[in-house]
């Protein structure tokens, strides 16, 4: 049994047909990326699948367990937790406070310390600042506790969305190498990521959205081979006319 399964979801904004009849699957242990240009709805069935938005047909099911008109809070209790584009922090509460209200859903204070000294295990950084507004934080850190807070529930599956977005390029690589760990830790990870080459090279599988739809599908690795995903993804059509130009990369948010 997959720990997530979706199956011909749909999911509309308005009277926007935003996710068309979306299918797949994640397994314990792996970490999946989906890419799509902007607007592609990558953001849109995060929010789906973990109660933030309504499903209109079609199915979200955790370990066998249909997650549909399931409140986002109790997604959260069942082992799924989500780390938002935008990061959401609270800005006027502290870094520890933040941490705190991410484990909300757990009545075990011995569990909830130690997953409070796991994710400075993670983020020294934030062990540093505990006692600081979290507004006051760089963009980097706030990142930081935008995970570590998810990661206070305790979660079987986190999602990420956006986790580079807006950060310096060395302080993505330290990212990135966090969200190894963590999987290596034993969470499962489903990844919406600007950076597709980045992303790809992470994931064990990757998808790819456009306009709502799943088109491709495959091993990480396959995908950073195929000639279609470097011209629209990767930036190679841009490199091979103009080698000394920098990487582009054509995903964003969705």
């Amino acid at each position: 049994m997959a720990l997530l399964a979706v199956e011909n979801l749909e999911v509309y904004y308005g009277h926007v047909y935003a996710v068309k009849k979306v299918s797949f699957e994640v397994r314990e242990g792996e970490i999946i990326t989906l890419l799509g240009a902007n607007g592609a709805g990558k953001s849109t069935i995060l929010k789906a699948v973990s109660g933030l938005l309504p499903v209109r047909s079609g199915t979200v099911a955790m370990e066998g367990r249909n997650l549909r008109g399931i409140g986002a809070h109790d997604v959260v209790r069942l082992g799924l937790a989500h780390a938002p584009e935008g990061r959401r922090i609270f800005a006027t509460l502290t870094v520890e406070e933040n941490l705190n209200l991410g484990g909300y859903v757990r009545r075990e204070r011995q569990g909830v310390r130690d997953s409070k000294r796991q994710v400075f295990e993670l983020f020294p950084r934030l062990a540093e600042r505990r006692r600081q507004l979290a507004g006051t934080l760089s963009g980097g850190e706030q990142q930081m506790l935008c995970i570590g807070r998810a990661l206070m529930a305790d979660p079987k599956i986190l999602l990420l969305d956006e986790p580079s977005l807006g950060l310096a390029p060395l302080l993505i690589r330290d990212i990135f190498r966090t969200v190894r760990e963590i999987n290596r830790r034993g969470v499962t990870i489903l990844l919406v990521e600007q950076n597709a080459r980045l992303a790809l090279k992470l994931a064990h599988r990757g998808m790819i959205l456009e306009t709502g739809r799943l088109v491709l599908s495959g091993a990480a690795g396959d995908l950073l081979n195929d000639e279609q995903v470097k011209k629209a993804y990767l930036g190679e059509k841009e490199r091979a006319k103009n080698p000394g130009s920098p990487q582009s990369v054509n995903g964003c948010s969705g």
